[in-house]
């Protein structure tokens, strides 16, 4: 811990405390410390794939490339130019004529989050905020990429979007971690106005981020959905393997009790009033509206889904989930009851 703190601080120099240099509230800012604590809880999450990585860089991953990699694939003919140290003597003793083996390749993949930090993922009513988790599992996967040796990379957007391309090693995963501390300082979040077509510039923003052949884990409670979503989603599906990590806290789930509830988006001020029983059918109507929009959506581009709520113990939820998740066509993973 030590080291990497060292680390940190030679490469990508900057403060726990927030922007506003307010103390750090547990559950409300992330820090440093504890981004770099799931470096261990990392190890056992699986970050699955369906598609060949097709890196030119040594990795940890099977590709469609064959050459001298570590497990043996087959047996053909010897051809001019082959390496003899391949040359396979019994099969060539059996068959009469030169064979060589085959080995399967190994590659890295690049690994890319995608961080959505919209004002209303500065939100929970209990455990965490939104933002928080996001953050948690963003860390949490770009330390399993490290330890696979793979890249990270991420594209962090709240009224602008920070890209940070793909690096190997520590230095990439640390890299993430000091732009997560940074963007998910509320006071700066909430301050950010609420973009409509938000998500999907994002989107299309990440294709240019993402490389044929990665992982990209996108983190958003998916309010900024719209027709245009689906077109950007399918794109890079074609090329990338991609999983949803929906975020909802549970006041998005079932209505609060009755009574009448002060609300703000840090500009404006309302009254939420649930005190009668068709008031709170309208509200619940509205957020299974959207639980099932994000449903279909990810469906229609095979997608495979995992939704966090905000007292999920992150490292849990993914351990399992997300190596399960980006071996599915589509479908919902981990579903919170």
């Amino acid at each position: 811990m030590a080291s990497l703190r060292r680390l940190f601080r030679r490469d990508v120099s900057g403060s726990d405390a927030p922007a506003t240099g307010a103390t750090p509230v547990a559950g409300v800012h992330v820090t440093t410390d504890e981004l770099i604590r799931l470096r261990l809880a990392a190890r056992d999450l699986q970050l699955g794939s369906r598609r060949p990585s097709l890196s030119t860089i040594a990795g940890a991953h099977a590709s469609r490339f064959r050459g001298r990699g570590m497990d043996y694939l087959e047996s053909r003919g010897y051809q001019a130019g082959d390496d003899i140290r391949n040359m396979d003597w019994r099969v060539t003793a059996r068959a009469g004529n030169p064979h060589v083996k085959l080995y399967t390749e190994e590659r890295e993949r690049p690994v890319v989050v995608m961080v959505d930090l919209n004002p209303g993922m500065f939100f929970g009513t209990r455990g965490a905020f939104k933002s928080v988790i996001a953050a948690r599992a963003a860390a949490l996967i770009g330390w399993a990429a490290v330890h696979r040796h793979d890249r990270i990379g991420a594209l962090l957007f709240n009224g602008s979007h920070h890209e940070l391309r793909p690096l190997g090693g520590q230095r990439g995963v640390l890299r993430l971690i000091r732009a997560l501390v940074s963007a998910t300082d509320p006071e700066s979040g909430m301050r950010q106005l609420e973009h409509p077509a938000l998500l999907t510039d994002a989107l299309r923003r990440l294709r240019r981020v993402a490389r044929p052949g990665g992982l990209v884990c996108i983190l958003s409670d998916f309010y900024g959905i719209d027709a245009d979503t689906r077109v950007h989603l399918q794109r890079l599906r074609q090329h990338s393997d991609v999983v949803a990590c929906q975020i909802v806290d549970a006041v998005e789930v079932h209505a609060p009790p009755p009574g009448r509830y002060g609300i703000s988006d840090g500009r404006r001020t309302a009254v939420l009033d649930t005190r009668s029983a068709a008031r709170q059918a309208a509200y619940e109507r509205y957020f299974a509206q959207h639980e099932q929009a994000v449903d279909e959506l990810m469906r229609a581009c095979a997608v495979p889904r995992i939704r966090l709520t905000t007292t999920d113990d992150v490292v849990d939820r993914l351990r399992g989930s997300l190596g399960e998740g980006t071996r599915r066509g589509a479908g919902s993973v981990g579903v919170a009851a």
